[in-house]
């Protein structure tokens, strides 16, 4: 890399120095340096470059340039020429000196430049450091920290200027006023104090070897005079230590005489200071220091002080030690240097201060005291020599301490002790005893770590420094030799130094080795001088004995074995080439394993093997005689610890069974038979070990001296009632016969086969139940000792599998058999159903088993209550919370093993598809169980019943394996259980079904079908799977099982699973649901004829649950046998009881999920609805005169079906297509079933339901039409209708029989409103009800039609035509109601479609007139209707067409005016106003005559009772009065005639008459013959009217006119009127008739027009 590019890279990293993140500019730095490790001189000429180019770069980034300067500076030093250093000197002292005031780290990092560059250009750097030092001036800070420094980092350059640095700088100590230059100038002095000892130190080196101390003396002492008199004295705290850290080294440069001067006042000075710092090193160090000088220049003055700065440093070394404290630590290291300078000059009266103080009762004192002594042990070894025995007696005091720190530090000293000869004098044993006691303190399961503020360390810690301890003095110091051995032999066996045996091998391994390499014979332990030593069977019995457990008190498995290895000599002579090659065998495995995995009966069974071997290899009877009493005397050594005495005693028996002499072998069995600890059961077991092995060589005489114990006086004393309480309690008598019981099971297992099968009934058998009951009084009574209890189905089972392990044992007939069984389901029972304490059960069953192979064979039900008693007994225990050890889980696991091996021998009789269904009918209940652990274990069972079954299935002829779909139904919802186990072993099942039933239709047993197998895939997924995956995994099941089921099985699965539904678990209730839709699904249409069947089942399942998920998968389930059988469906559905209860409608919903499904199954009710008739007449009483009108069952269940398919959103397009039909349908429905009653069977449940709630919907056959009619609009997007009907009543209208019409009018209405698009088809659908049977349909229909007339949807929907055509044709219909209904509809053409009126003018006025010639009844209500109807049309239609029909109306609807319906009255009168409208003055004479002839009666309605007809009767007379053709008359009609306006008739009728007499003189006769035939009206203010009319028209014509009027016939009328006259309510007493005035207003020279047309007769009179 050319020089360019290097300055070129430094300057693009040093601009990218002032980056921001702290990350990139570490990264930079870094770049740098390693640059300047390449090209150091060319990156410092760039840095300094950039330096003086920015002179205002932050001081943070000049900081980190100046550090990778001085890295470059530090590594590549010698590279550098002479104008690079004189570069970089100057511009580190100009960055340092640049700011007064302090920038620490930047000018820390100036300074640090000139101290790297010192090293070897120290002149340079001195000279440019003395040019800012100048006399009379206070330097910069950093200018005198650097020569300090530089001092330090080269003495050699520095020291010669030494001088004259000093020189300078003294006058300016009293410059300095502020503490922080006073600080760095005690800083410099102690470097430069430091810097000369080190030069003095050095001489032979050093480039000037003149220089003497005595050069510098004056300095210092002027110096150290201003430091310790007047600085010392500050309050600042940091001057203060930095005085006294200059002091220490500046002691050595004083004078002799001056320090032996200044001591008394120097030393008291600095320990003052104690008290005043929490921080002491600095003042321990210069304590240090000054001590040293002292000593060193002989003072005397110190031996005057050393007890005050004892009892400081004491003190200081008391303080408890932090080890995370580097302060502290340096401060008790000082503080130890102060007392091994004080050893050296004053041994005696130090030790005389210290060894009292360890009988303090303060715990930091005596264990600060031990620490001392240690290191004056180690440290001072020659002044401490002759006082060894001195300082070993006043250690008897520690070693009884109790306290956990103080132990700790008395194994400390006796480790120095030992490596300085200490324990080679007298009491030297006692130490290495103390030693070898802490080893065997208990180790902590958790060590803590130490703190200072702990009263104790953890025992732990005692202990592995006493074990390091041990160790190191055995192995690296070589004078310990001759103490430790063979001492340490001595504590091998006791019992108290058993955890100290890992330690105390290895440590006499390294001592045997050591001296069997210096001498063999050496190595040979004396016993005769040594009588406190071990027995070589005693040192081979421990050994052995504590390999058993190998992994406790840190391996002493392992260690103890080695240490046998090297003792092999001392054991016995023949064992080194044999043990040489079996116990590197065994360490081998020990190092294959850990205390966790180690199986500990194989390791034992090796232990053992390896002691067989070892008594073969000697075979000298003595020996093994002798080393078995050795055994059974160290037996009582581990009654704490049974299980290593029960490998003892296996022991013991492995070395009885190898001893030749009998005596000795039965003294030693009734030896163990007395003093065992029956109350133990590790020793109970160890001794029925005992016996089983040592019958491996010696049968007879096991057997003999066990009869000969039960018979002795000590077991009879143990089992009998009377002395019961003398000797031992009933629970020992218990525990001794346990242990026999159980000796005898070991000796059947154990002994050899061929001798054991002969006397197992005879004698090993009796022997047992005769220990295990006791006769009491002659009567045999059983214990219920649990211990007992297992002990005797241990051996039960031990000897009944030696029994059949022998070589005729299954061809043997057992007479016992049955016996043993029922002892062992009695067992069973007994015990607790709900934990698992003892292995009695799976005992138990081992037993069974193995009896169960032997002849003869168990009867049937006595093979049904064994399952029954071992399933419950096993199945049903509560899984443990926890697990300790590992034990509980094993017992559980052997347990279930044997409960399997039972039942797998039971099936193994009877393999036949029967026998295979009887245990899984065991089974089912608990695979059916609410409780987690039940279940998996049965389907764990099931499993391995099932495989096993296809293991061994042998079909020799093709038959059907009836049971698959029953099998397979119990257990494929598991597959989805909680337990992801029993999932697996759910599918386990399934797939070995499936190949069961592969078998059963001949294909061979390693047959693997493509399809089944797939299950295995499914299976690993079901392990921790979301519930998604779950259950899309069951629907995998069901389909592989779909692809493999016989038809013929199918219904019996489905049925099965429909029970699943029920599960108490929810996921296996679902998974259930879901293979049940599957398999409906894939072979759904083979199930047409089970249709009905499995609807009635998923009936019954929902009424049985509530669960949601059953809910959907019913709807499901119905939906996909609808899919493929839907009249089926349906037919099933409607033959379900009225009312539909929730779970029928839940099925009916379901059908309406998918559109194409749900219009089917709604043709299929639009069919039931029309197959039947709507209801039944008949008479509910003799005497009723009407019938009553059942509703029929069919259409009922089918409108009730139809609201409940409907009512589900999602079959809103199902009923967008067929929606006019159900519309026409359910509007029919309703029509026809207005007041139709339930059959008498239902009406009881409907009053039975009505108070059931809220929720409750009517059966009442017109509301479920409604009802279902309602979801039809819904569902077809007409919510708007059904809130209009609902705001208007309409919906109430329908139900009854007298506002049904007005309710179909409002229904009508809403659909023109806000259905315009509906239209155009429903009323096509309308249109064919014409030729309907019931007379309410066709009313409803019509009357539905007719308000559409009203809309004007129908013009623009050109609708128009064909509904007038289709009413058109109706007005010949035989029902009034209905021809009624047409007129009104034409009618509403006036309001629908005005426009179209006069195009179909004559039409509508035939069929109106037609209407009031309809019937001969007085109140057609037709007529009526025809007249409401000509009101609204007159209007609107052509003029030419009314003229032909204006006559006849007008005299049709004349009758009317005085009907006695009000109705009537009013709509004639209207019409007739209407009429005269229509002429609007240009009536013919024809019609003239007949509004003359109107005009009386309407006067006198003007009285009617009636509003109605009395607002008629103003229109009317407002509409007349242009016709008559007299302006005054109809002003005054429009006048007094308005609507809204009162009215006094009296004064209205004087007027009228007035004006028609003065215009009309000829009509008075007329008038008056009109008037007289209403003094006898039915009304009464029409009777009173009458007489006031005639009064006002004679009084107002002329006298020639009044020949008119018939006088007699006159004076006839009013003789009959008067009285109405006299009480008509229109006068009061106090008002008076108005006095009728002639008018002459009126122009009499030309008669009215009206005048001159009348008829001839009327002018003549």
């Amino acid at each position: 890399m050319s020089e360019s590019h290097v300055q070129r890279l430094s300057t693009i990293l040093l601009d990218a120095i002032t980056d921001k993140d702290p990350l990139v500019q570490e990264q930079v730095c870094g770049a740098l340096c390693a640059l300047g490790e390449s090209r150091p001189e060319e990156v410092l000429l760039a840095c300094a470059e950039h330096l003086r180019q920015h002179e205002k770069l932050a001081h943070p980034y000049r900081t980190m340039i100046l550090r990778a300067v001085e890295t470059v500076v530090s590594s590549r030093i010698g590279e550098l020429d002479k104008d690079v250093a004189r570069t970089t000197i100057l511009l580190a002292s100009g960055e340092m000196t640049r700011a007064k005031e302090l920038v620490c780290d930047w000018q820390q990092a100036a300074s640090n430049v000139l101290v790297a560059l010192g090293k070897r250009f120290v002149g340079k750097v001195m000279e440019e450091m003395l040019s800012k030092f100048q006399p009379g001036l206070l330097p910069h800070y950093f200018v005198v920290q650097t020569l300090a420094n530089l001092s330090v980092s080269n003495a050699f350059g520095t020291v010669p200027f030494l001088t004259s640095i000093l020189s300078t700088m003294l006058p300016m100590l009293s410059l300095a006023k502020h503490d922080s230059m006073r600080v760095v100038f005690c800083f410099a002095l102690q470097r430069f104090s430091e810097s000369t000892l080190e030069y003095l130190a050095n001489l032979d080196q050093a480039p000037d070897p003149t220089v003497r101390k005595d050069a510098f003396a004056t300095d210092t002492l002027s110096a150290y005079d201003i430091l310790f008199h007047q600085w010392l004295q500050s309050r600042e705290a940091k001057l203060r230590l930095a005085v006294v850290e200059a002091l220490g080294p500046m002691s050595h440069l004083l004078p002799s005489e001056k320090l032996e001067e200044q001591l008394p006042k120097l030393l008291p000075g600095v320990l003052a200071l104690y008290k005043k710092h929490a921080e002491t090193a600095h003042m321990s160090k210069s304590l240090a220091q000054i001590l040293e000088a002292a000593v060193s220049v002989g003072s005397r003055t110190l031996e005057v002080q050393l007890d005050s700065v004892l009892a400081v440093l004491h003190a200081q070394v008391c303080v408890p030690v932090e080890s995370s404290s580097p302060l502290v630590m340096s401060n008790q290291k000082e503080v130890l240097r102060c007392f091994t300078v004080l050893a050296c000059c004053s041994p005696d009266r130090l030790l005389a201060f210290l060894l009292p103080k360890l009988d303090s009762s303060s715990e930091r004192t005596r264990v600060g005291t031990l620490q001392v002594l240690r290191h004056l042990i180690n440290a001072a070894a020659a002044q401490m020599e002759v006082k060894k025995p001195f300082i070993l007696s006043s250690m008897k005091l520690p070693l009884l301490d109790t306290n956990s720190k103080v132990k700790r530090a008395v194994v400390q000293v006796i480790s120095a002790m030992a490596h300085h000869g200490y324990l080679e004098q007298p009491g030297g044993e006692a130490m290495m005893e103390y030693v070898v006691q802490q080893c065997a303190l208990p180790p902590e399961s958790e060590p803590q770590k130490p703190c200072a503020d702990s009263e104790n360390l953890p025992a732990d810690g005692v202990r592995a420094i006493s074990i390091s301890t041990l160790y190191l003095v055995s192995t690296t110091v070589d004078r310990m030799s001759d103490v430790l051995w063979p001492y340490l032999l001595e504590f091998l066996v006791p019992v108290r130094f058993t955890r100290a045996l890992t330690p105390l091998c290895r440590s006499l391994v390294h001592l045997a080795q050591k001296r069997q390499e210096q001498d063999a014979d050496a190595f040979l332990i004396q016993y005769n001088g040594n009588a406190t030593l071990p027995s070589p069977y005693a040192i081979t019995t421990r050994l052995l004995v504590v390999s058993s457990k190998p992994y406790l008190g840190d391996g002493r498995g392992a260690a103890s074995l080695r240490l046998l290895s090297v003792l092999h000599r001392n054991i016995h002579p023949v064992l080194g080439q044999r043990w040489a090659t079996t116990i590197p065998l065994l360490l081998e495995h020990l190092d294959e394993y850990t205390e966790e995995t180690l199986p500990q009966k194989e390791w034992e069974e090796k232990l053992l093997m390896f002691l067989r071997d070892t008594l073969a290899a000697v075979a000298d009877n003595t020996w093994i005689c002798q080393l078995s009493l050795e055994m059974c005397r160290q037996l009582p050594n581990y009654n704490e610890t049974p299980q290593e005495k029960n490998f003892l005693y296996k022991c013991i028996g492995t070395t009885l069974g190898a001893a030749s002499h009998k005596e000795v072998v039965r003294k030693h069995l009734q030896e163990l038979l007395e003093t065992a600890r029956y109350q133990e059961e590790t020793e109970r077991e160890g001794l029925a070990c005992c016996f089983g092995i040592c019958a491996i060589s010696h049968l007879d005489d096991t057997l003999a001296q066990l009869e000969d114990f039960v018979k002795s006086d000590v077991f009879r004393k143990s089992t009998g009632i009377f002395n019961i309480f003398k000797d031992r309690s009933e629970n020992e008598a218990d525990k001794v016969r346990s242990a026999l019981v159980l000796c005898y099971g070991h000796v059947a297992a154990r002994a050899p086969r061929e001798l054991v099968q002969p006397r197992v009934e005879s004698d090993i058998f009796r022997n047992m139940f005769q220990c295990f009951s006791t006769k009491v009084l002659g009567i045999k009574v059983e214990t219920k000792d649990p211990t007992l209890r297992l002990s005797l189905v241990r051996s039960v089972c031990m000897a009944s599998q030696a029994v059949c392990g022998s070589a005729r044992g299954s061809a043997s007939h057992f007479s016992r058999k049955a016996e043993l069984v029922g002892q062992m389901m009695e067992f069973i029972k007994a015990e607790p159903p709900d934990s698992l304490r003892t292995p009695i059960r799976k005992k138990a069953m081992l037993a069974c088993t193995y009896l169960a192979s032997l002849e003869p064979a168990l009867e049937e039900q006595v093979q049904a209550e064994l399952v029954h008693s071992c399933l419950h007994s096993v199945l049903a225990v509560l899984p443990e919370p926890t697990v300790e050890d590992g034990r509980q889980e094993s017992l559980y696991l052997d347990t279930m093993q044997a409960l399997k091996d039972l039942l797998t021998s039971l099936l193994q009789r009877d393999m036949t598809s029967q026998g295979l269904q009887r245990m899984v009918e065991h089974l089912s209940p608990w695979i059916k169980s609410p409780r987690g652990h039940e279940r998996v274990r049965a389907l764990g069972l099931s499993a391995c019943l099932l495989q096993y079954f296809l293991e061994h299935l042998h079909v020799s002829a093709l038959v059907p394996f009836h049971n698959l779909g029953l099998l397979i139904g119990l257990f494929s919802p598991r597959c989805a259980d909680l337990w992801p186990a029993t999932r697996q072993e759910a599918v386990s099942c399934v797939y070995c079904l499936l190949y069961l039933q592969l078998g059963y239709e001949g294909f061979s047993r390693d047959y693997r079908d493509d399809v089944a197998e797939q299950l295995l895939a499914l299976k690993d997924g079901l392990v921790h799977p979301d519930p998604a995956a779950l259950f899309h995994s069951c629907h995998s099941i069901a389909q592989v099982i779909a692809k493999r089921l016989p038809p013929d099985q199918l219904i019996s699965l489905l049925l099965t699973l429909f029970e699943g539904l029920g599960d108490p678990d929810k996921d296996c209730s679902r998974a259930a649901t879901v293979m049940i839709n599957c398999l409906l699904k894939e072979r759904g249409h083979l199930l047409l004829e089970k249709v009905p069947e499995l609807v009635s089942v998923l009936r019954a399942k929902l009424q049985e649950t509530r669960e949601e998920h059953v809910l959907q998968a019913a709807q499901h389930s119905v939906y996909l046998l609808a899919s493929q059988h839907h009249a089926a469906v349906v037919s099933s559905l409607l033959g379900s009881p009225l009312p539909f209860d929730s779970h029928t409608g839940t099925l009916w919903r379901a059908l309406a999920v998918e559109p194409g499904l749900t219009a089917q199954v709604l043709g299929l009710l639009l069919e039931k609805l029309s197959r039947d008739v709507p209801f039944k007449e008949g008479r509910a009483f003799l005497l009723s005169t009407t019938p009553d009108r059942v509703a029929t069952l069919l259409p009922l269940a089918a409108t009730c079906a139809l609201y409940e398919v409907t009512s589900v959103p999602a079959s809103g397009p199902a009923v967008l297509e067929l929606y006019p039909q159900l519309f026409a349908a359910l509007l029919l429905r309703v029509s026809c079933t207005v007041g139709v009653q339930l059959p008498r069977n239902l009406q009881a449940k409907e009053r039975r339901s009505s108070g059931s709630g809220p929720g409750f919907r009517s059966l009442e056959p017109c509301s479920s039409a409604v009802d279902a009619l309602q979801a039809v609009l819904l569902r077809g997007g007409n919510e708007d209708v059904v809130q209009r009907m609902e705001l208007e009543g309409g919906w109430e209208l329908l139900r009854t029989s007298a506002g049904h019409e007005e309710g179909v009018a409002r229904l009508a209405s809403a659909m023109a409103k806000f259905a315009g698009p509906r239209l155009p088809l429903v009323t096509k659908a309308l249109f064919s009800t014409q030729s309907s049977v019931y007379d309410i349909q066709r009313v409803t229909s019509t009357a539905f039609l007719a308000e559409l007339l009203s809309s004007n949807v129908v013009r623009d929907l050109m609708l128009l035509e064909s509904l007038l055509d289709n009413l058109a044709a109706r007005q010949k219909d035989s029902c009034a109601s209905v021809r009624r209904l047409v007129l009104r509809g034409l009618a509403n053409v006036a309001t629908g479609s005005p426009d179209k009126v006069r195009a179909h003018g004559p039409q509508l006025l035939t069929a109106m007139i037609g209407g009031l010639d309809d019937g001969d009844a007085a109140h057609s209500l037709v007529a009526l209707e025809a007249m409401v109807g000509l009101a609204r049309l007159l209007d609107l239609v052509e003029a030419w067409d009314l003229r032909s029909v204006l006559l006849h109306v007008a005299i049709r609807i004349r009758p009317f005016f005085d009907s006695e319906k009000m109705e009537f009255r009013a709509a004639s009168i209207r019409l007739f106003g209407h009429l005269n409208k229509a002429c609007r003055g240009d009536c013919e004479d024809v019609f003239l005559e007949q509004v003359v002839g109107g005009l009386a009666p309407l006067l006198l309605h003007l009285r009617d009772p009636q509003a109605p007809v009395t607002a008629a009767c103003r229109f009317a007379l407002r509409m007349c009065g242009p016709n008559l053709e007299c302006e005054e008359l109809a002003d005054v009609f429009q006048k007094h005639l308005q609507e809204g306006r009162s009215l006094h008739f009296g004064e209205f009728l004087n007027t009228t008459c007035k004006h028609l007499m003065h215009h009309f003189p000829d009509l008075l006769g007329r008038l008056v013959s009109t008037s007289l035939f209403y003094f006898k009206s039915s009304w009464e203010d029409v009777r009173a009217a009458a007489p006031m009319l005639t009064g006002f028209l004679v009084l107002h014509v002329e006298a020639e006119h009044r020949p008119q009027v018939d006088l007699e016939q006159l004076l006839a009328g009013g003789a009959a009127g008067s009285a109405s006259v006299l009480k008509g309510p229109w006068r009061h007493p106090q008002q008076r008739l108005p006095v009728p005035q002639r008018s002459s207003s009126c122009s009499r020279t030309r008669p009215p027009r009206c005048a001159q047309r009348l008829p001839r007769p009327w002018a003549a009179w």
